[in-house]
């Protein structure tokens, strides 16, 4: 093997042996443990997900936490933590729709939730190789805990109590659809970054052909 492979490789693994980054890859790790413990039973399987779930989100806080306080922050850890996060999202929505947890009219917020991930990420790709950054807003981290705990509610669905007449499942399903909404604003942030570009003078200059879809 040649010298300089080892030396790249180097860094590499070391990256991987950061705690942070291992957190990141974790909450990867729980989605199919999330989804398997849906095909359990209830109660039992309702709790089960509940857990490895709440575990997941706990990794979601603790990896950024402490990428800053130990000055761990790395290009592997931006890149991978967003798409960490809308995988478990994404696998999350697709799973309570298919046990019939989200249905009807509440399929709506659910299709809006994952068309805003979709596009955010392909804005992401897009403002980072023309170096345009897009912070993430208060409202945006608002959204994101919304979202967290209607889909929290969701997974315990039946299985949880009911707070006076309003069950666990309706508050999930109010939930997301507050998650909606402003997945609509913090995406429309995202947008109107990209197209303010391809407005500008520079942004036609640099623009290529568009490919068809």
């Amino acid at each position: 093997m040649p010298a300089s492979a080892t030396v790249d490789c180097a860094p590499r693994r070391e990256m991987l042996r950061q705690l942070p980054n291992i957190l990141t890859v974790s909450r990867i790790l729980a989605i199919p443990f999330v989804v398997g413990a849906l095909y359990i039973a209830p109660p039992v399987g309702n709790w089960l997900a509940l857990a490895v779930f709440v575990a997941a989100g706990v990794t979601d806080y603790l990896d950024g936490y402490l990428a800053r306080i130990w000055k761990q922050q790395s290009a592997f850890g931006r890149f991978l933590d967003p798409i960490a996060d809308k995988l478990l999202v994404a696998a999350l929505i697709l799973m309570l729709v298919g046990i019939g947890r989200i249905q009807d009219l509440n399929l709506l917020p659910a299709v809006v939730i994952l068309m805003r991930e979709i596009l955010v990420s392909g804005l992401r790709e897009f403002l980072a190789e023309i170096k345009i950054g897009v912070p993430v807003t208060r409202l945006a981290k608002w959204k994101t805990t919304i979202q967290l705990i209607a889909l929290g509610f969701l997974i315990v669905g039946s299985a949880g109590p009911d707070f006076g007449p309003v069950s666990t499942t309706a508050i999930g399903l109010a939930g997301l659809w507050g998650a909606a909404a402003l997945t609509l604003i913090t995406g429309y942030d995202y947008l109107r970054a990209g197209m303010r570009y391809l407005a500008s003078p520079d942004g036609a200059k640099n623009e290529g052909p568009v490919a068809g879809s």
